[in-house]
């Protein structure tokens, strides 16, 4: 009997779906036997600080790089907005998945939108991206921070913390709990960070019998609309630190890319907005194409200023 290959996995209930979505679609689509290793990242363990002043989304892949790079797992599978826009020497993305829904959900008890909570209301959101969405939406509210796994935000909420909080629709979706969303921004109104809603399976760049199996469950739609978005984020340094969305989406045969940018400081400052499109082949071969377009994009945002909003 072939030996089972190992998936690397954060234990939050979230983290623990999405991997054994993954081992489902081993076995099904790929006939490999997959088992699970659970482990604790330094980013599910520092609760207490926002991401940008501790290191940045990397800390909820290391813990897993290093079971790839010491041969304890084969694969980490990572929600791709945790993922860092240039990944260490000796990695690879080996398939990104059909991604789910990629909007921000309004999560409240009591409000049905974000238009409905009363003046000075206090919502929760560590998100650099969010907070300067939230404020250019009502620059009136208290945005105050918000760590934790899902359930732990949602708990945080019930307990009278926040009048609300955002959230990725794409976690409460994915394990039920569609019923909290009060209701959906809309993308022009909360514009996803990159990646947002799509699973990405990392390996080491040298395993390349798993990359070609692997390379069967890439969702080639999402895989180029998120090359896109991440080149945005690579050519502007984007990080934790920086306030910066950007998304993708099919229109027939052309992928349409809008970008926003916050100022890194002061939150109030006036969102650049970019807009760009191009017609791509639905390809592997179309990776590049889509890395130039978000490329364009970041050099529109550049036009408009993005520099002064960029960190010293």
């Amino acid at each position: 009997m072939t030996t089972p290959i190992t998936i690397a996995t954060r234990e939050s209930r979230l983290a623990l779906w999405q991997a054994e979505h993954v081992q489902a679609r081993l076995r099904d689509e790929l006939g490999l036997r997959a088992e699970l290793l659970g482990m604790t990242t330094r980013g599910d363990q520092i609760l207490d600080r926002a991401l940008s002043k501790v290191g940045g989304k990397g800390l909820f892949v290391k813990e897993l790089e290093a079971a790839l790079a010491e041969g304890r797992a084969q694969l980490a599978v990572h929600s791709l907005k945790d993922v860092p826009m240039e990944l260490p020497e000796g990695f690879v993305l080996a398939a990104v998945l059909e991604r789910e829904d990629p909007r921000d959900a309004f999560v409240s008890g009591d409000y049905a939108s974000v238009a409905e909570l009363p003046e000075g209301a206090v919502i929760g959101s560590s998100s650099l991206r969010r907070v300067t969405q939230l404020l250019s939406l009502r620059p009136d509210l208290r945005v105050e921070p918000l760590r934790g796994n899902l359930d732990t935000r949602l708990r945080k909420l019930d307990e009278g913390g926040y009048h609300a909080i955002v959230l990725a629709a794409a976690g409460l979706k994915r394990l039920g709990m569609a019923g909290r969303v009060r209701s959906l921004f809309a993308v022009d109104q909360m514009l996803p960070c990159a990646g947002q809603g799509a699973l990405g399976i990392e390996i080491r760049a040298d395993d390349e019998a798993l990359a070609a199996s692997l390379a069967r469950l890439t969702h080639l739609p999402t895989l180029l609309a998120c090359e896109a978005e991440r080149a945005v984020s690579r050519a502007l340094g984007g990080s934790c630190s920086l306030p910066l969305a950007a998304h993708a989406h099919w229109q027939g045969a052309t992928l349409c890319l809008d970008a926003a940018l916050g100022h890194a400081e002061i939150h109030t400052s006036p969102l650049l907005r970019a807009s760009v499109a191009a017609d791509l082949p639905v390809k592997a071969g179309g990776v590049a194409a889509a890395r130039a377009l978000g490329q364009q994009a970041a050099e529109r945002l550049r036009e408009l200023g993005a520099g002064s909003y960029l960190p010293g």
